[in-house]
Formats: C-alpha cells, structure tokens, sequence
C-alpha cells in the first residue's frame, strides 16, 4: 500500500494515534499528548506557527474526549485554519488495551487502514480539487436541520450517512459538512 503524502501538518491525539497515521501518510504529524495540551503553551505556539502557511488537519477520536480538545484547540488556534476531520463512531476496543473506552468508541488508533485513507486522501499533495458545501446557519434552519422539532434526528441521519460523528451540536455539524461533504455528495443524499 503507497501512504498518502498530507498537503498541510496534522494533529492528532496520542502517539499511538500518531503511530497508525504514519502507516497510511506521510508528512508533519504532531501529538497533543491528550489533555495534558490544556497546560502546553509552547505546543500551541508550534501549532500556530505550523497553521500560519496551509493550515492544520485535526483529527482525534470521535469521543467526548477527543471532542473537548477540539474544542480547546479552536479556541485557541485561528479557526479558518484549522480543517476537522472525523473518525466514524464504531463500537469496539483498541488492541493494546485490556478493556473498551469509557465510551465504548474506537479512537483514531482502532481504525482500519482503508478508513483512514478515506478520510485523509482529500488532502493530499495530489488530490484533485473538490466543490464543497457552502451551507449557512440559514440554510440550516430553512431544510429543517436546526431551531425545529426533529431538526436533531435529521442531523443524526445525515451524520450517519456521511461518517461524521452523531453527537455534534449544529455549528460544529455546520463547519464539519462544510469542510468534508462535497456538493455531490450532498445532493445525491438530499435531493
């Protein structure tokens, strides 16, 4: 299997995260060291440093911790260069360890080789160019998706059709189809 060579650095959670990426791509891959990063100013120095030409990938795992420092790491770091990607949310426990998260969820380290070049192979070197969504929080509210009753079911479905985790709250759900849906793939689902 040829890795993928990333266009921009990503940051991902641990090093064993670290460790399954470098399996699949090739390029700057930088760990947070989970959320001991609340406490590393020098990290996010880098980290900003790293984001000023192309931006940063940020992927971590699709559980309420892996949630948290994204959280943190947007309000910290400029968020137009910051592109989130995510991990689907499949049940299950990562080999190394005795027994499954606290969530039940595979991290980043779980994931099969194939899924995560699926996620990364949009950001490669020599990916070809793609029209993405360009949704507003208008839109949202106008298809049903946000501010309606059952507007957090249609989202779940949506999320589960486009492997983005189940549990983002409308704005993060927002910059995520923004960021990884295509417009074909949009409307082949909603039209």
């Amino acid at each position: 299997m040829e890795k993928l060579h990333l266009d921009r650095p990503l940051v991902v959670e641990g090093k064993y995260d670290k460790n399954t990426i470098s399996q699949v791509a090739s390029g700057i891959i930088v760990t947070t060291g989970g959320f001991s990063v609340f406490h590393k100013t020098q990290l996010i120095d880098y980290l900003r440093r790293l984001a000023e030409p192309n931006g940063l990938l940020v992927l971590m795992d699709s559980d309420s911790g892996g949630a948290q420092i994204r959280r943190y790491l947007s309000s910290v770091l400029p968020k137009e260069k910051l592109t989130h990607l995510y991990i689907p949310q499949v049940e299950g426990k990562e080999r190394r360890k005795d027994k499954r998260s606290a969530q039940g969820l595979l991290g980043v380290e779980g994931m099969k080789a194939e899924v995560l070049m699926d996620i990364l192979a949009p950001y490669t070197v020599d990916a070809p160019p793609r029209t993405y969504m360009e949704l507003t929080k208008a839109d949202l509210y106008a298809l049903g998706l946000s501010g309606q009753a059952g507007a957090d079911e249609k989202r779940k479905k949506l999320s589960a059709i486009f492997g983005l985790p189940l549990d983002l709250t409308p704005n993060a759900w927002l910059i995520a189809v923004n960021t990884l849906v295509s417009k074909e793939e949009w409307d082949s689902v909603w039209a």
